[in-house]
């Protein structure tokens, strides 16, 4: 099963001399290469926008990460750096010249990514669940997501971000997500009920009207005709 890469936006595709340093390995539904463009975006970095098709990897792709074989790979004066955390705490080291995406207090970068792995394992693994789950196991992950959710939005708190006033490594990781949230309600019957999690919702809605965010995430109509390609695959697999 394949499914077509979408032309980049003209926003992602910067054209100068930086971006012969930094290429970004992607697919565009992923998740975890959403968070890759939102770090690259939120800093201004300016890079070079190479979709794959899973079903026929490139060789810089297998070249960069020959033991996973897998997105988001950014590839920095010819050196790769994999996995999406990694690749955002890479982002925020290098080009430090802007505000940082991780908090300069040791404990408070220690709960920051506790709360990426939180969302790595927890909110991935049940949404998963919901994708592509029967309806028994999509049921039990629709659960899962609301226990999630109110688990995060007790993190969040009365604060604008999870990190404060301040959009970050939190933030960056769990908005990918929330937009596969806002699909579920369309094949799935799940909403994060504003009566049980508003401020989440609210926290979701303003990272949604962020422009690194906005222009970086696939849209929703986008992320649901992925699902139904998914399925289409899956059945005829």
């Amino acid at each position: 099963m394949t499914l077509a890469p979408q032309k980049e936006p003209e926003s992602l595709s910067f054209k100068n001399n930086m971006a012969e340093e930094v290429v970004l390995l992607d697919y565009w539904p992923s998740p975890f290469g959403t968070r890759a463009r939102i770090a690259l975006a939120e800093k201004g970095i300016s890079f070079i926008h190479k979709f794959e098709d899973l079903s026929n990897k490139s060789h810089l792709l297998m070249k960069m990460n020959p033991v996973q074989q897998r997105v988001p790979v950014l590839v920095h004066k010819g050196k790769p750096v994999c996995e999406s955390d990694i690749i955002i705490q890479y982002i925020d080291e290098v080009w430090n010249h802007s505000f940082p995406l991780l908090p300069s207090e040791p404990y408070q970068r220690a709960k920051a990514r506790f709360l990426v792995d939180f969302i790595n394992k927890k909110v991935h693994e049940s949404s998963v669940k919901v994708w592509m789950g029967a309806k028994e196991e999509q049921e039990n992950g629709k659960k899962e997501l609301l226990e999630w959710s109110k688990f995060l939005e007790g993190e969040l708190g009365d604060k604008l971000y999870f990190g404060g006033d301040v959009f970050g490594f939190v933030d960056i990781a769990l908005v990918p997500f929330y937009n596969w949230f806002i699909v579920f309600k369309t094949f799935a019957n799940f909403n994060i009920i504003e009566t049980e999690c508003p401020k989440l919702v609210m926290w979701g809605d303003r990272c949604l009207n962020r422009d690194s965010v906005s222009k970086s995430l696939p849209t929703t109509d986008q992320v649901y005709q992925a699902y139904l390609e998914f399925k289409r695959g899956w059945a005829h697999g």
